[in-house]
């Protein structure tokens, strides 16, 4: 089978290439699915190079999360059966013909999803449905300022705050980003993200700022938006896509009463096993009622992933990329 194996953990990727290996077989437990398409995230670039905080032995198969076809089952297992349509995840593997999961890593494909939309949501969405529900607790009318808002759990994070009733402000780079993310998703204002944003956010707010900010940026977006947090409000840290890790001096949440949390939402599922659950739980029963809506920016072949890895790094997608094994 065709697999994106990383061999060495080098800059530029240079240690990961396409490579032919077995086909694997499931142990006791576990399924084996034939991929049909895997979602490109920045943990799958970052792992290339050692950056991120899960480093699986060497080498590895590169990929978080998949959709594809139950194709083989392993002993004990009574809930799949071959011929199912799954999405699901495992860190790692996704990226590859064929993959071996435990059977609890996988979940039915929303019947309405293609493919490419149905591997393009389960990381996103639930990023954005632990950091709105869990961590910030939305109320509908509440407003949201999402940053980074057309990068693919950004986006994700609009539509999902949308669904919620919340009202959204989404900062994005670019003009195109911009009207993309106007025409596919219609939140209450889309703003540039640039310096200043946060006197457009007060504006838009009536002086009184956003109940909740998304911001997988971190650096100098972090600094302006504890500006332009409301009173009461939520401060959610995702990340650090700018490269610098922000500080906050605590006379500023103390005087403006807002909270900065953390937003690990695999993290969060292992610490709490029956809410990780009920999270997966209600991102696939909208996905199902067609209440959220994934978008795939771009699908390329396997053989074209550094492309697909292109795209992220350079910031040119969308919502999320998407590599046909």
């Amino acid at each position: 089978m065709r697999a994106l194996q990383v061999r060495e953990l080098l800059p530029d990727h240079a240690g990961a290439g396409l490579v032919d290996l077995a086909v694997p077989g499931p142990g006791a437990g576990e399924v084996r699915v034939r991929v049909r398409a895997a979602a490109v995230n920045f943990p799958d670039l970052l792992m290339t190079r050692g950056g991120y905080q899960l480093k699986p032995e060497l080498p590895f198969v590169s990929g978080l999360e998949f959709s594809g076809e139950v194709d083989a089952v392993g002993a004990g297992v009574t809930d799949w059966r071959v011929g199912d349509a799954v999405v699901g995840g495992n860190r790692f593997g996704a990226m590859a013909e064929y993959t071996v999961v435990p059977a609890g890593a996988l979940r039915s494909k929303p019947e309405a999803m293609s493919w490419e939309a149905a591997a393009a949501y389960p990381v996103a969405y639930l990023t954005a449905y632990v950091a709105l529900v869990r961590c910030a607790r939305i109320d509908p009318g509440e407003w949201v300022l999402v940053h980074g808002a057309a990068g693919g759990v950004g986006l994700a994070t609009v539509d999902l705050a949308k669904a919620l009733g919340a009202r959204v402000i989404a900062a994005a780079s670019s003009a195109e980003k911009r009207e993309a993310i106007t025409r596919l998703y219609a939140p209450e204002a889309v703003i540039a993200a640039e310096p200043g944003f946060r006197d457009e956010v007060k504006a838009l707010t009536g002086g009184k700022g956003a109940d909740a900010i998304f911001d997988p940026v971190g650096g100098d977006v972090f600094d302006e938006s504890t500006r332009c947090v409301a009173f009461g409000g939520r401060l959610l840290v995702i990340g650090f896509a700018s490269g610098r890790i922000p500080d906050v001096s605590v006379n500023m949440p103390l005087i403006k009463g807002f909270s900065v949390v953390g937003v690990r939402a695999g993290e969060y599922g292992r610490r709490f096993p029956e809410r990780g659950a009920e999270n997966v739980a209600a991102i696939d029963a909208l996905a199902t009622a067609g209440r959220i809506r994934p978008h795939v920016h771009a699908v390329l072949d396997l053989a074209d992933w550094r492309e697909a890895f292109a795209m992220l790094e350079k910031r040119d997608a969308v919502g999320k990329v998407v590599l046909r094994p």
